[in-house]
């Protein structure tokens, strides 16, 4: 929008009571359904929005119609000009035409009227009109006896020493085009549509089409995030139904890494996107680095002594430190400090340990792990254990947003909430095979299981209920992760012991692509979490393959 505040579209009363144009005894509104005359008044408003007055009016003088009740324009209009003697007034009228209206009752016409006097209350202590605004605070806002803890606030505005005070104390912007934008906003609110539209009204609308479109669309994994400054931005035309061509899906093989020298076990890009970290049966974790430009991955550094071979790995979040932990035979875990590329600790609690299993806390400072040995430790960044749950045997871990819960997949086929501030728990999911292998999704809401002998399958865990079972891939009792993935993870993606890579679209079951490449079971898949277009496999054919786009392939 070209305005300075979409809120505060010019002060427009577009009255359509000119006679019928070429004869006609009627007006053409009249003789529209009800659905036309929206999409008039919407296109009317729109017009507005964007600076073509005249045209807005002719359109409104054409059809017959009101862009918005003239009650409604008239208190536009005074509020935009800070005219609240008139705008009282006009509010007033308002509340006659909605005094039969069942969705407004007499606490929304309270809260339409303080919402107007808040704003001539600050307007005068800005002003520096005290007595005016005194007036205002004791004979018109605690009469209405609407929300006394915000009067008794607004009251106390009365010693700010000036108008900089003022703003702060009150988190309001200042008298102004912007903030009577928004007094007009918190009005339509609660205004039924008829008398007044919400601001930008068909943007809005678009929009939401548009992310309709973009959910449906079996290949759009593009960011769709609008930005700041428009809200309602949409990326693409509306000339035609949006469908993504599978040229820019990551279905496409870019570069086949053969370093390593034994079966690639698991495979894990950093939380910026920059790097990728392998772990293999070779006793190595590699560290690539990724060029987004070329859509590349270049080796950079080999770290060692892994004496047990690494099927795990586990970046903190602010991708400070490295975990790698190995197969069940493995009693320790790995800490590498990835700014300086060394082991930070090697933390061995018992030669009986089976450790498997990491997960990192949000704050990065601590971390849970485990294993199907009944291993389950909370421990700190140097190593040490916390605290611990004894007899827990441990597939899978991860740690909830609130710092406080974990889930942990079970051998008894289960994922449990476990708390370590309190040691209690929960049982959150029941399966009915083994879960081999978890992966939470960022909104903290979803969760994919690999179940031996039944594939993947999605959970709400709010709900606790089993959304989908997603199709297509072989998965018996080896261990094969998963991963979600796309700007808004909308799709998931897995390994098969068939030697492929599946990819669903999170609202399917059906595969909406499988991709061949590997020549042995595919063991995990990871999406890049920034650059959308591209993910890794890593096999048991000893290698990794980076699948993207079809214009960087080779």
């Amino acid at each position: 929008m070209h305005q300075p505040c979409s809120n505060g579209a010019p002060p427009l009363h577009l009255n359509g009571d000119a006679p019928a144009r070429n004869g006609d005894m009627q007006p053409l509104g009249l003789r529209m359904s009800q659905t036309d005359q929206e999409i008039v008044r919407l296109i009317g408003q729109h017009l507005v929005s964007i600076g073509l007055d005249r045209s807005a009016a002719l359109l409104m003088e054409e059809s017959g119609l009101h862009l918005e009740h003239p009650a409604a324009a008239t208190f536009r209009q005074h509020v935009l000009a800070g005219d609240w003697s008139k705008a009282d007034h006009d509010l007033r009228a308002l509340h006659d035409l909605l005094r039969d209206s069942p969705h407004v009752n007499a606490q929304s016409r309270a809260e339409m009227k303080f919402v107007v006097l808040e704003q001539k209350y600050l307007e005068h202590l800005e002003a520096g009109r005290v007595l005016d605004a005194l007036h205002v605070l004791r004979n018109e806002l605690t009469p209405l006896q609407y929300d006394t803890p915000r009067v008794h606030r607004l009251s106390a505005l009365m010693m700010c020493a000036d108008a900089e005070e003022l703003h702060a104390r009150a988190q309001w912007p200042g008298g102004g085009v912007c903030s009577r934008a928004n007094v007009l906003a918190r009005v339509q609110a609660v205004l039924p549509p008829a008398l007044m539209m919400s601001p930008g009204r068909l943007r809005a609308l678009l929009s939401q089409a548009a992310q309709q479109q973009t959910s449906r669309c079996r290949f759009h994994a593009a960011p769709r995030d609008p930005p700041a400054a428009d809200p309602h931005h949409i990326p693409f035309s509306l000339l035609s139904d949006h469908q993504c061509a599978a040229d820019q899906f990551p279905i496409h093989e870019l570069q086949v890494l053969n370093e390593h020298c034994d079966e690639v076990w698991y495979c894990k890009w950093s939380p910026d996107g920059s790097k990728l970290a392998s772990g293999s049966k070779d006793n190595t974790v590699m560290i690539w680095d990724f060029d987004p430009v070329a859509k590349r991955l270049s080796f950079r550094k080999s770290l060692e002594g892994h004496s047990y071979g690494v099927s795990f790995l586990s970046w903190s979040p602010d991708g400070r430190y490295l975990i790698a932990a190995g197969p069940e035979d493995c009693p320790d875990l790995w800490i590498w400090n990835m700014e300086t590329e060394q082991l930070h600790q090697k933390m061995t609690h018992s030669q009986e340990d089976s450790l498997t299993a990491v997960a990192w806390h949000a704050s990065a400072d601590k971390f849970v792990c485990g294993g199907a040995r009944g291993q389950f430790y909370h421990c700190g960044l140097d190593g040490v254990v916390i605290n611990s749950w004894d007899g827990v045997r441990v597939n899978a871990l991860s740690c909830r947003s609130d710092g406080r819960g974990v889930l942990a997949a079970d051998t008894h086929h289960r994922v449990r909430s476990y708390d370590f501030s309190d040691l209690t728990d929960r049982n959150v999911i029941q399966e009915e095979h083994a879960v081999m292998a978890m992966t939470l999704n960022a909104a903290d809401t979803l969760l994919l299981l690999n179940v031996a002998n039944q594939g993947v399958h999605l959970w709400d865990i709010r709900a606790r209920a089993l959304v989908r079972r997603f199709r297509g891939l072989s998965q018996g009792h080896f261990t094969i992760h998963a991963t979600f993935g796309g700007a808004h993870q909308d799709f998931v993606a897995s390994g098969s012991e068939d030697n492929k890579v599946y990819i669903w679209h999170i609202n399917g079951e059906e595969p909406i692509a499988v991709v061949s490449g590997h020549t042995r079971c595919v063991n995990a898949v990871a999406w890049n979490p920034v650059h959308h277009d591209v993910l890794v496999s890593a096999s048991d054919d000893y290698s990794l393959r980076l699948w993207g786009p079809r214009a960087h392939q080779c």
